[in-house]
């Protein structure tokens, strides 16, 4: 292409720096909150989706790594959380400390450095440490404490991390407090006053052992977002626990397919009736990819035609589901050439651009060269409704493409 629009990118990462907590939490929790402990590593696995670190004490044998503590959990930091400028072989499950990352994971100048080398203008960043939704809060054992921590973490996004070193260029997406859709309904709203448009959300909520959105325990919350324009923003992994087929399955196996759970979400969402009764409610799945989008919607508007009677959506769900798809869903991907062959069935309206910047994944440094091959065969002005446009139209940005709350 000779021109290839700006970037933006709608899932890219933080590492949280060791002070996230520490400065923001009242001194009595100083060392109750979340806090870096440099350690050394006994066991670590990740087999059958579920990753299991266990954290050495001082002295004994195994590779160094930094580690959040926090209650019960100990959380090391990975080679998989900031793999970017490493060679794909060279990425392996292994510890690691802040000096062996790439500095723009968890520092705002060098992020924007390396979003310059990659051509991204913009970029939306989930957490680490709090998991894709805010977990480890949600697993904690002390409300109080659980529920400081999320606030924390999002003054920290929204101050710091978003703030004015950022030039507008760090999109923020906030956490809530799961255990209460009263107060995420609160934390919604006071995170929408300073300007934040996304809230992190799990994609399959039982998993986590909460309510489903099938019934009406989430309306507080879906509410407060349908009031406030605030985009719920599903990443894979966001229900803790990756699909996979059986305990001892290679990661591979679940790598290949992470859509999984995006496409079970989707249709909890379609099947809900809660498109009906939130108009505005819009919901988006970060690195769900697109490919596998226009075979469920058809097969979802078939079971609507056919079996709504018997089904239980009859009385809720009053047009097809592919209908409610256009006007409140949002695949994202950064490399499925297959779903940009396909994209008048997924629908030029309903897709965005991601980069998946520190992860394994990422296209990062290449972001722009991976589209372009990807995207040749697109209109210029496809191209940038999907690489740009629909983002700023979505996340309330400016012309400019950046987060006009800075």
């Amino acid at each position: 292409m000779e021109t290839f629009p700006k970037i933006i990118s709608v899932d890219d990462h933080t590492v949280e720096p060791p002070n996230v907590w520490r400065d923001r939490l009242p001194s009595k929790y100083q060392d109750a909150g979340p806090r870096i402990v440099r350690a050394p590593l006994k066991e670590m696995t990740f087999l059958g989706g579920k990753f299991a670190p266990v954290m050495g004490s001082p002295g004994d044998d195994g590779p160094i790594g930094d580690w959040w503590v926090y209650e019960d959990l100990h959380r090391p930091l990975t080679r998989l959380d900031t793999a970017v400028g490493y060679d794909r072989d060279e990425i392996k499950l292994e510890v690691i400390t802040y000096e062996q990352m790439r500095p723009g994971s968890f520092s705002v100048p060098e992020r924007l450095a390396d979003m310059d080398v990659n051509h991204v203008q913009s970029a939306v960043c989930f957490p680490t440490f709090p998991r894709f939704c805010g977990q480890t809060f949600t697993e904690a054992k002390d409300r109080e404490l659980g529920l400081l921590g999320v606030r924390a973490y999002n003054d920290w996004m929204v101050e710091e991390w978003c703030g004015p070193e950022a030039g507008g260029r760090l999109i923020p997406l906030t956490l809530i407090p799961l255990w209460d859709a009263r107060l995420a309904a609160d934390e919604v709203r006071r995170n929408a006053a300073r300007g934040v448009r996304a809230v992190a959300f799990s994609e399959i909520p039982p998993h986590l052992g909460l309510p489903s959105i099938h019934g009406d325990e989430w309306d507080p919350f879906l509410q407060a977002c349908d009031e406030t324009g605030t985009v719920i923003a599903m990443h894979i992994g966001s229900s803790s626990k990756m699909p996979s087929t059986s305990p001892d399955a290679p990661p591979a196996v679940g790598s290949t397919i992470t859509f999984a759970n995006c496409c079970f979400s989707m249709v909890d969402w379609l099947m809900s009736g809660k498109f009906e009764r939130f108009p505005n409610l819009r919901i988006m799945y970060a690195e769900g990819q697109i490919g596998w989008i226009p075979y469920i919607l058809e097969r979802a508007d078939v079971v609507w035609e056919e079996n709504r009677g018997w089904g239980g959506v009859a009385d809720k769900v009053l047009r097809p589901p592919s209908e409610l798809f256009a006007e409140h869903v949002y695949g994202c991907f950064f490399d499925d050439a297959f779903g940009l062959k396909n994209l008048d069935s997924v629908g030029v309206a309903n897709v965005l651009y991601e980069t998946d910047y520190p992860h394994s994944d990422s296209t990062w440094p290449k972001s722009r060269q991976v589209g372009e091959d990807q995207m040749g065969h697109l209109d210029p002005d496809v191209v940038d409704r999907i690489v740009r446009g629909n983002a700023i139209d979505l996340l309330g940005l400016t012309e400019d493409g950046l987060w006009a709350g800075a």
